[in-house]
């Protein structure tokens, strides 16, 4: 009688683990997918701002990339009333430091796939500090914008011939 308590107990505790891993393994997956598996806290960021003609879809949390590295995350996306433009706000890593002159361009990971943002660094022997603009910037490629350019030289010059 013991020994099937024993076996009982054991068949539960080995469920009860496969419930906690599949938890955890769960909580990992949505943490990736909302891009919060890489959270810096305190002073080990610096932040940046940078202004776009159009951001497309790019999102707060989004990843910051150089040379293809995550050097940070965007932290906020609004519209500047002022400019008439988007002014996107980034958290930089601290042990990442940039040239004043460094470009900021919104890239498509893939063909159809998230929008980051990617520095491409200067040459300037000053670097960027918490509060520093980028004022290089190019703004995100609209596919739709692409299909509708395309579709209006192809009609424009099937006019010509």
């Amino acid at each position: 009688m013991e020994r099937k308590v024993q076996k009982k107990r054991s068949v539960e505790l080995m469920v009860g683990l496969f419930v906690v891993a599949g938890f955890l393994a769960l909580l990992f997956t949505a943490l990736q997918a909302a891009n919060l598996s890489s959270l810096s806290f305190g002073e080990k960021t610096y932040r940046v701002e940078a202004y776009f003609d159009n951001i497309g879809g790019l999102k707060a949390r989004a990843p910051v990339k150089s040379a293809g590295v995550v050097v940070g995350r965007v932290e906020s996306v609004v519209f500047d009333n002022n400019t008439f433009q988007a002014r996107v706000t980034m958290q930089l890593e601290r042990q990442y430091n940039f040239p004043a002159d460094t470009e900021a361009q919104i890239l498509t990971a893939g063909l159809l796939g998230e929008q980051y943002i990617g520095l491409e660094a200067g040459a300037d022997e000053e670097n960027l500090e918490g509060g520093s603009r980028i004022r290089r910037t190019q703004s995100a490629m609209v596919l739709e914008q692409m299909i509708s350019k395309f579709m209006y030289s192809f009609v424009e010059n099937a006019d010509k011939e």
